[in-house]
């Protein structure tokens, strides 16, 4: 078993683990491979391991990587921001957008969605720490923009995602989790059709679980430290 196949294991059986430990289902949680900055060969292994989610957050690079693996039917999720010039390819190459957090972006992706594509399906990115740094719709205005994004024709609003501030307290990620978790009840309530909470990832995806994830975003602990790229799309 080669080290990425391995990896991969191991961060499957931490999964179902900790859907055990949050009294959830074992596999209530999928995980992303997030690929960005490794190299197509190193996808290519993690699919022969029984991988098909891979998550990129650079265009050109992503774009690169799907002409170099055209004969695997992967399923490519977008994770990190978007700028407006960028929208028509993900809109044109991607299955998943993790990160809309403004209401123009968004309606460029469902004008650019090609019409023999299913809609794509898209997360709403919530700032839940406040932090100036951190992309994404503050709470209080993200449930909004939420029934914005539902009515849009090309688009599916599958739900939200975060990121939450890197801390040595497990217990401030544990609240940060459990504000999106409340978001996603809330917007249920209100009767959007929404399933997924995109939260958590190498350091924190056992907290995330806990707290309701369905989705986990695993890059280190699968391909290693992260590798240098020279292109900047955000």
């Amino acid at each position: 078993m080669g080290a990425i196949a391995a990896a991969l294991q191991a961060c499957q059986n931490r999964i179902s683990e900790a859907c055990r430990q949050a009294g959830r289902g074992a596999s209530c949680a999928t995980l992303l491979a997030v690929s960005k900055t490794f190299p197509a060969s190193a996808i290519r292994e993690a699919w022969a391991a029984g991988q098909r989610r891979f998550g990129e957050s650079y265009v050109q690079e992503a774009l690169d990587k799907m002409d170099e693996l055209a004969d695997l039917p992967i399923e490519w999720h977008f994770i990190g921001p978007l700028q407006s010039n960028k929208t028509r390819p993900v809109a044109e190459h991607f299955a998943w957008v993790h990160g809309i957090e403004r209401e123009k972006i968004a309606r460029r992706l469902s004008e650019q969605r090609p019409d023999h594509l299913p809609p794509l399906q898209v997360c709403i990115q919530v700032n839940v720490s406040g932090e100036a740094s951190k992309h994404g719709a503050p709470p209080d205005s993200a449930l909004e923009l939420a029934w914005t994004v539902a009515a849009l024709p090309a688009l599916k609003l599958r739900g939200f995602m975060t990121i939450p501030e890197p801390s040595p307290n497990p217990e401030v990620w544990r609240a940060r989790f459990r504000t999106l978790a409340d978001l996603l009840a809330r917007a249920r309530r209100a009767g959007l059709d929404v399933d997924t909470l995109s939260m958590g990832m190498s350091a924190d995806l056992d907290t995330a679980i806990a707290e309701g994830s369905t989705l986990v975003r695993v890059g280190t602990a699968i391909f290693g430290a992260r590798q240098y790229t020279k292109e900047v799309d955000a």
